[in-house]
Formats: structure tokens, C-alpha cells, sequence
């Protein structure tokens, strides 16, 4: 059975959402953050030297880090939920533009306004930054419900997780990602994720 380790509310909440949403056995182990220690008292920076969430232990033993590579891997164990395009198709390489905009653009877009020791003033200039990443996500959801169109997929529970942490980090979001937002947490898989995280939508 695959082992997820996660820090509630981080990143690591969109391969514990694909997991629900692929209908597949799974565990869930949490991580304290400062001691990097695990729910059953292992260190975590021997489970991964990266010493960050998340990290998805497979089946065969092998750890699989990084939340773009986690629910591509996850998608295609179950090709039947479409949660992701097949692989080496146009839509694939479409979706794993979207995984690579969210990682590098937006979800990295917000990991200043999270350090203290980040002066106000700086923060202001990734706001504003982030703001010109968030409006090319909107623009691409303002006539469709998903990244991808019609169909849910993996992109969409990696935008909805990062997009969480906008009211803590007083982001705006636009009305076409606030109705986004509603959209993705209606999910019963999302509710599932975050209710095991202890989160609140």
C-alpha cells in the first residue's frame, strides 16, 4: 500500500487529494516540520534526504518526491479516472505545462510571503508579481471549469492547494479563481483530504 508523508496544509495536500480522488489504498503519515520527525517517530531525513513533504512511498519500496512527479505517478496507476491525459499526447505535455507554471510560478510565488524575515515592503513585490501569475491561471479558467477543460485532473488539485494559502498571505484572488476555489473543495475527495489533515476548506 502506498504511504504518503505530509505536513498538513502544505503542498503536500494535492497528491493527498489525488489519492482520494484515484480511489486507491493509501496511508497517510504526518511530519512534524521542526523536528523533521514522523508520526511514528521515525526521522524523516532518513525516509528523504530532501527532508521536505511530500514523499510517497510506493509499493515496491521506492520513494517518490515532488508534487508534479507524485500525482503523474499516482494518474496513471488508474488511467480509467482520467486524472491525468495518456502519456505522450499533446494534453499530457498541456498538463504538465500547468504542473510546471504552478510549481515554478506560483506555488515558489508564494514561499516569500511565508518567511518572516522577509521585509513587508519586499513582499509587496512578489505580491504584485504573483498577482500577474494568478491572472494567467484566471484568464485560462475564465470560460472553462477546469485547467484542462471539462475533465478534473492532477493540475487542478495542485492549483487549489497553493491558491488555499491566499487569505493567510493576503493574496487577492479574482472572482473567477474565488469561484474556482468553490468549485475544487466541493469535490468529495478534496473534503476527504482535508478533513484527515484537520483543514478547513
Amino acid at each position: 500500500m502506498q504511504k504518503l508523508y505530509y505536513v498538513p496544509g502544505t503542498c503536500a495536500l494535492c497528491p493527498h487529494i489525488v489519492l482520494h480522488e484515484a480511489g486507491i489504498g493509501f496511508t497517510a503519515e504526518k511530519v512534524n516540520p521542526k523536528d523533521k520527525t514522523t508520526e511514528s517517530g521515525q526521522d524523516y531525513n532518513a525516509i528523504n534526504p530532501k527532508g521536505y513533504v511530500p514523499a510517497l512511498l510506493m509499493n515496491n519500496g521506492e520513494l517518490l518526491t515532488e508534487v508534479a512527479v507524485i500525482v503523474q505517478y499516482i494518474a496513471d496507476l488508474v488511467p480509467d479516472k482520467k486524472l491525468a491525459p495518456p502519456a505522450g499526447t499533446m494534453d499530457r505535455y498541456h498538463l504538465q505545462e500547468w504542473l510546471n507554471f504552478i510549481s515554478s510560478e506560483i506555488h515558489k510565488g508564494y514561499s516569500p510571503l511565508f518567511n518572516p524575515r522577509v521585509p513587508e515592503e519586499t513582499k509587496t513585490v512578489f505580491r504584485e508579481r504573483l498577482a500577474g501569475r494568478l491572472n494567467i491561471a484566471a484568464k485560462a479558467l475564465a470560460s472553462k471549469d477546469y485547467l484542462m477543460g471539462k475533465t478534473f485532473t492532477v493540475a487542478d488539485a495542485y492549483l487549489y492547494t497553493v491558491l488555499r494559502w491566499s487569505p493567510r498571505m493576503n493574496v487577492d484572488l479574482s472572482p473567477v479563481l474565488q469561484a474556482y476555489m468553490e468549485r475544487i473543495a466541493a469535490r468529495p475527495a478534496v473534503k476527504a483530504a482535508m478533513a484527515e489533515e484537520g483543514l478547513q476548506a
